[in-house]
């Protein structure tokens, strides 16, 4: 009886390893910065580089890292290991923006994310918009004050996502309904909205 139970439990395993492989193969990588570093030693200088990676799936997930080695390849290597650690899920508006604007700040770099209306696109600089693409929002307005570093910027625009919280998520912690939290639209905003063509 316990040889069956322990058949079972490998049983399990390897299916909770296709499954973990299966969310492997849904994880795109997205090189955002390679940096030559160089350290003098004695009899000249020895060359290294450095990867910044942004992984996700597309569907809300994201994360991000860095990794350092002699050649190219073994530090995206390093780096894409280090980001699929980190990966984290980000609530999403109808799958395409944010639930609302928020800032974030790491260092010298601070960016202000903002909820943006359909077909807008993603509007937002370089690392930004790898992060934006990665985590799956098509829609979304950022700018990015202070630093231009990338490392620094991306450290803020995830500072920024994780203070992102969806309606369901402060409802709960408030202890009231999700109705109570959105609450509804001003019908005569809206019927001044249509005609505007907005």
């Amino acid at each position: 009886m316990a040889r069956n139970t322990r058949n079972n439990r490998d049983s399990r395993g390897g299916r909770r390893r296709d499954n973990a492989s299966r969310e492997e193969s849904e994880i795109q990588e997205k090189l955002v910065h390679i940096n030559r570093v160089a350290k003098v030693v004695k009899g000249g200088r020895r060359f290294g580089f450095s990867a910044l990676v942004i992984v996700g799936d597309g569907k809300g997930r994201v994360g991000h890292g860095s990794g350092k080695a002699r050649e190219v390849p073994e530090a995206i290597r390093k780096a894409t290991e280090s980001a699929k650690r980190t990966l984290r899920r980000i609530p999403l508006r109808e799958g395409r923006t944010l639930h609302h604007d928020v800032s974030g700040r790491f260092g010298a770099g601070r960016v202000y994310l903002r909820a943006a209306p359909p077909g807008t696109g993603i509007i937002a600089g370089g690392p930004m918009r790898a992060v934006f693409e990665m985590l799956g929002v098509t829609d979304v307005v950022a700018k990015s004050i202070g630093s231009s570093n990338p490392h620094n910027m991306v450290k803020a625009t995830f500072a920024a996502l994780t203070n992102c919280a969806s309606p369901r998520q402060v409802a709960s912690k408030r202890g009231k309904k999700v109705g109570d939290i959105v609450g509804r639209r001003d019908p005569n905003e809206e019927a001044r909205e249509g005609a505007d063509g907005r």
